[in-house]
């Protein structure tokens, strides 16, 4: 089946302060873009909001979809500190996002992102980027106590998830909660037998960007093929 795609505007991109951003999306309903989403992660495509989405940018390549082999994966020395140190938290999954959640969210875009696109944090705008009514988007908590330190937004396929956002308490870096959510993912696709963990884009250029690349092994969508 054909599937009809649309080019956005061009636009500053938001990763490389010398580079302009277009995107191509898939324009169709939502019953189609529920059965063919896990079949576009591998077509280097991710999801935004309700929206799926990949970069066509005429002169600028940086950005490669990367995949974690999940099944393969040990974690570094470092990556192993930031497991022991964070052994006093729990974690369970959820199916929907409260205010709670917005509570932590706003913190976290508070001191972690004034520079972006989601200051000031709003609400609304919450709601509509991290839920999504076609998805099969599940919510991964993590709880120091019973104070929400970390929520991991998750696409939840057969065979994969898709890391789709993450915040966290802005105030616990001794935690290292943004990769511990990543490791966190990881350990529960491979308790529940997946295969890939999708890490969303990495732009080697870009300093915010390159955490990505330490999980090992990994994949990366160039030339329209994994490597």
């Amino acid at each position: 089946m054909q599937l009809p795609l649309g080019l956005s505007q061009v636009n500053t991109c938001p990763y490389l302060e010398d580079q302009q951003e277009q995107l191509c999306f898939l324009l169709c309903n939502n019953e189609q873009k529920s059965a063919y989403y896990s079949q576009l992660l591998e077509l280097g495509f991710r999801r935004s909001g309700s929206e799926i989405y990949r970069p066509a940018c005429s002169a600028c390549t940086q950005c490669q979809s990367l995949r974690v082999k999940v099944a393969d994966f040990s974690p570094s020395k470092s990556q192993k500190r930031i497991l022991n140190k964070a052994k006093q938290l729990t974690l369970c999954w959820d199916h929907q996002l409260d205010q709670d959640d917005y509570q932590l969210y706003s913190r976290y875009i508070e001191a972690r992102h004034k520079d972006g696109s989601m200051y000031p944090p709003n609400e609304k705008a919450f709601f509509e980027f991290l839920q999504c009514d076609w998805s099969s988007t599940q919510y991964l908590k993590l709880f120091d106590d019973e104070q929400l330190v970390a929520v991991c937004v998750t696409d939840v396929f057969s065979k994969a998830f898709s890391a789709v956002y993450t915040f966290f308490d802005p105030d616990l870096d001794k935690l290292s909660l943004g990769n511990l959510a990543v490791l966190m993912q990881i350990s529960q696709a491979k308790q529940q037998g997946k295969d890939w963990l999708y890490l969303g884009y990495q732009v080697d250029d870009c300093r915010k960007m390159n955490y990505k690349r330490n999980y090992l092994p990994h994949q990366r969508f160039i030339n329209s093929k994994w490597q």
